[in-house]
């Protein structure tokens, strides 16, 4: 079995045989427009990115600096990027003479429909207004998923995908940011359409979304994820595992905030964590090994320990 061909027994939970580490074998292609830019400044939708001096990477968005200010403005204010005038040569140019053989090619899909909606109406106008005017909600979360499919469509079109990396975070470390009955009302409707565009071409579904997600996550199920990218503890990610491990895969789950990247981190907590994490997470197939954030790439010892234990008990997981 190929490296590819045993992510992609993982992904679809066929018997692989061993736990893959990351995502091997996987080309991430970048959009040419990036709704994140590497680099202070506006977005293609004019929202405006910060940038920590001397960092490299890792813009965010200041409140207040929104360009949506009253919700009842947004079909006046809100102008949707044109698909077909981005550079399109230059994510072909990415995929050069790549082998389609070794490799799975996946389209990286950021700023999903909630983090659009926040970063267009600022993180606390935009909570208000989910609870308060859902209706309203409803009709701008509509226009970006219509925007995202003809994003992801020609996205497809042009690289023929494998696999969308959709990205959009839904919660903070203890609950979701906004109720679960909102989110079934304004976000699920219109995520199933975007979900839908993917299947129709048959694009697996990477669902990636940091946080506490577990009162949506057999929605998220229920739409149709292929796989959910992150796994962040905070979850109960034994429990997610045993009740949904036979209908989506999971990637990631090894602890990055606590142990990975902890001030106290160590070889042998490493080395724990990834052994706990496989064996939780790797029966029946449907794990792909990773971080549930950032990697510990500031001691070269814990970076080792992290993909040598992975190795070391992925590799052997399925072993009789």
């Amino acid at each position: 079995m190929t490296r590819k061909e045993n992510l992609l027994a993982a992904i679809h939970r066929t018997g692989p045989e061993w736990v893959p580490n990351g995502m091997e074998n996987t080309i991430r292609l970048y959009p040419p427009i990036l709704e994140r830019p590497l680099s202070a400044g506006k977005d293609a939708f004019g929202c405006i990115w910060d940038l920590t001096e001397g960092a490299v990477g890792g813009t965010y968005s200041r409140e207040g600096d929104h360009i949506l200010h009253d919700l009842k403005d947004w079909k006046n204010v809100v102008k949707f990027p044109d698909v077909e005038m981005f550079d399109w040569e230059y994510v072909q140019n990415q995929v050069g003479n790549l082998n389609r053989d070794e490799f799975l090619f996946e389209g990286f899909v950021e700023m999903g429909l909630f983090e659009r909606s926040y970063l267009l109406l600022g993180m606390e106008n935009a909570l208000i207004n989910y609870m308060l005017e859902p209706e309203l909600m409803f009709e701008l979360v509509s226009a970006i998923a219509d925007y995202k499919i003809k994003f992801i469509q020609k996205f497809d079109d042009m690289i023929d995908l494998d696999m969308v990396w959709f990205g959009d975070d839904w919660g903070s470390q203890h609950n979701l940011l906004i109720p679960p009955d909102k989110w079934r009302e304004i976000i699920k409707p219109n995520l199933k359409r975007v979900y839908d565009c993917m299947k129709e071409r048959g694009i697996i579904i990477n669902q990636h979304s940091c946080g506490k997600i577990e009162d949506v996550f057999g929605d998220v199920v229920e739409l149709g994820a292929d796989m959910w990218n992150m796994c962040q503890p905070c979850n109960n990610l034994k429990k997610m595992k045993n009740e949904y491990g036979d209908r989506i895969s999971f990637h990631g789950g090894i602890d990055s905030q606590f142990v990975l990247n902890a001030p106290d981190a160590s070889v042998e907590g490493i080395i724990e964590e990834v052994k706990l994490r496989i064996t939780e997470m790797a029966p029946g197939g449907g794990y792909i090994a990773g971080p549930s954030h950032t990697i510990p790439s500031h001691k070269p010892e814990l970076l080792e320990a992290f993909y040598g234990a992975i190795d070391e008990y992925g590799g052997s997981a399925y072993k009789k």
